[in-house]
């Protein structure tokens, strides 16, 4: 199966969410507090390096925030790095507050 038709789990217990490829579990760990989603550490076995796998459960996150109208707090160094190659996804952070300066 491919990446891209591959589901995400969202393990609410272990408080990740996990993209199982091979018997191979890649995850996100979070924290969620009301609609805000703490993306945390994302982590991929080394077996599955170099398959695009940490993009693509990224990019499912990501979707799965956007679908349920919840806010993307990117701690985790991936995620932020693959903001910034993606940045049509800005929009799930939180805007910021005007200090006035426009």
């Amino acid at each position: 199966m491919e990446l891209q038709q591959m589901p995400i789990v969202k393990d609410e217990t272990q408080r990740q969410y996990q993209l199982t490829i091979d018997g191979q579990v890649a995850f996100i760990d979070y924290k969620q507090h009301g609609k805000r989603v703490y993306l945390i550490h994302t982590e991929v076995p080394a077996t599955l390096e170099g398959r695009g796998v940490a993009a693509s459960l990224v990019g499912k996150v990501f979707t799965h925030i956007e679908q349920n109208g919840e806010l993307l707090i990117p701690l985790c160094p991936y995620v932020q790095a693959y903001l910034k190659r993606h940045p049509e996804w800005n929009h799930l952070m939180e805007k910021q507050p005007n200090d006035g300066n426009v």
